[in-house]
């Protein structure tokens, strides 16, 4: 995938409170590859451990870590409704409303990151993963007040948390 590192700098300096216009108006010399693969943690499921176990995991986790459920997409089974052949794919959101509203406060851009996400992905080998955004990548480029940067790193543990029970199966 290719994306314009200004622009990913770009908005990583207004996720970031600093004023990006300066840098805005310095041409681009040219276009350079992201590896997409950097933006995302992901866990395999461990030998043993079914796509149902996991799920079972990762929502006992959640709700003993104080992360409400707040969604469920289960796009495999809608594309199987299509007629469209597809490992599983599922994706979880979960979300902290006291903590959501406090990010949103602050930056009200924040509200694009959420809820928070974990997606179940069977890949073309049958291998089954569990992903999120890799959120260090967010919160080591954002300048945020102390008590919103201890937030933001919880809420990366916790989920972190989350994806490690639903790969391990235990919870």
């Amino acid at each position: 995938m290719n994306i314009n590192m200004n622009r990913f700098f770009i908005l990583l300096l207004m996720l970031s409170g600093i004023n990006y216009s300066i840098y805005a108006a310095k041409p681009v010399s040219r276009t350079m590859q992201f590896d997409v693969a950097q933006t995302v943690s992901r866990l395999a499921l461990a030998t043993g451990v079914s796509a149902d176990d996991a799920i079972v995991a990762i929502k006992s986790k959640a709700i003993e870590l104080n992360m409400k459920f707040v969604a469920h997409q289960p796009l495999s089974k809608e594309l199987k409704a299509r007629g469209i052949k597809s490992g599983r794919l599922e994706i979880f959101q979960f979300c902290n409303p006291a903590d959501a509203h406090k990010m949103v406060k602050f930056n009200p851009i924040f509200a694009a990151y959420m809820p928070c996400r974990i997606a179940l992905v069977e890949d073309n080998d049958g291998k089954v993963w569990l992903m999120m955004i890799n959120l260090d990548m967010l919160i080591n480029n954002t300048d945020l007040p102390p008590e919103l940067k201890t937030i933001a790193m919880r809420i990366n543990k916790t989920l972190t948390q989350i994806m490690e029970a639903g790969a391990s199966g235990d919870f």
